[in-house]
């Protein structure tokens, strides 16, 4: 008899009660906090670590060039990523916030690297590695680091989207001009950036999203394409494709992430009937930048350059569907921010 008391007991606990995830994340007065930044050498010293911490965000986004270690040697790299994961401050991090996120080229093994790699397969398996990703997880059994990962709140679901620009990227074109730039657009419809199973895999986590807000990390810029390093812009049907697939999906408030440059900015977009600006931020880098900076085109940019080291930040307001999102300097300083409704 006591049993069935126990046993009735629970039903009435498991079902009588609304449906929670099974991890749900807390708010910060309605807001859901995400922090990101890349470039990142692991021999010098990270002075923003305790910047991140202050700001309690829920989720750390590596963008890229997490390690700086452009080798085909696997010790030495694996070397290299136990630097960064001991690194004063970082243990922290790990300890604090759920951390995810993508490669670049310099822990791709291979500056300016894509699909002719000949390291790749050795490079994830430690890329995998450091991001503490489990044996039995999906991106141990294939090609490539992209991935998604939602997170859930009693106000609505943020989805992050961490694309990999390096293991299917086809080769790029060099510019022989006397501009100083070192690539140019490939011909329309030649080369990929995705390839076509990660394209395939996108196309599904956009259509199928029912997430509040949904956020695509890309190591590289999407928007800004004219100051001839490494961009989406250097694959003109690729943007094309990534535009027509946001807009077809229907997928909630699409942000876009990026890093690499060594500069921050913020790029935005408005694609015909989509309903709101698209936008593109870049947070570079985390312990050194481009401090020669005299200026480029960038026809999408909004606001200044920020040349100082920093992270970016995002505040997701979950209620009234806000965005504020700042770059943070060393002393927690606010270098640039923009703010969004949708």
């Amino acid at each position: 008899m006591r049993f069935l008391i126990w046993l009735n007991l629970f039903v009435f606990l498991c079902f009588g009660c609304k449906s929670v995830p099974s991890e749900t994340y807390a708010l910060q007065e309605d807001e859901f906090v995400i922090a990101f930044g890349s470039c990142n050498r692991q021999d010098e010293k990270n002075v923003l670590w305790d910047d991140v911490l202050l700001h309690q965000p829920a989720v750390w986004i590596w963008g890229g060039d997490n390690i700086y270690s452009d080798t085909a040697d696997y010790r030495e790299m694996r070397k290299d990523y136990e630097e960064q994961r001991y690194q004063d401050g970082y243990k922290q991090i790990t300890e604090t916030m759920d951390v995810i996120g993508t490669w670049d080229d310099h822990d791709y093994g291979l500056n300016d690297g894509g699909a002719e790699w000949a390291m790749k397969e050795n490079a994830q398996e430690l890329f995998l590695n450091f991001m503490n990703v489990p044996k039995n997880d999906p991106r141990r059994r294939r090609e490539g680091v992209y991935h998604s990962k939602t997170y859930h709140t009693e106000q609505g679901s943020i989805k992050v989207i961490l694309l990999d620009t390096r293991y299917f990227r086809s080769p790029l074109t060099k510019n022989l001009g006397e501009d100083g730039k070192r690539f140019m657009p490939n011909p329309q419809g030649i080369g990929t950036i995705l390839g076509e199973k990660q394209w395939q895999w996108l196309e599904k986590e956009l259509n199928n999203s029912t997430a509040t807000f949904n956020i695509i990390m890309s190591s590289v810029q999407v928007l800004s394409n004219k100051h001839g390093f490494e961009t989406w812009g250097n694959f003109p049907s690729e943007v094309e494709k990534l535009f027509s697939l946001i807009k077809s999906s229907q997928a909630q408030r699409v942000i876009l992430l990026s890093g690499d440059r060594h500069i921050s900015e913020f790029s935005e977009i408005n694609i015909p009937d989509l309903g709101y600006p698209l936008i593109d931020f870049t947070s570079s880098g985390l312990t050194h930048t481009y401090e020669a900076y005299s200026g480029e085109e960038n026809p999408y940019r909004i606001g200044q350059v920020i040349t100082q080291k920093s992270f970016g930040v995002l505040r997701l307001n979950m209620k009234n569907h806000h965005v504020k999102m700042q770059m943070i300097g060393d002393g927690n300083n606010i270098l640039n921010e923009l703010e969004q409704g949708y």
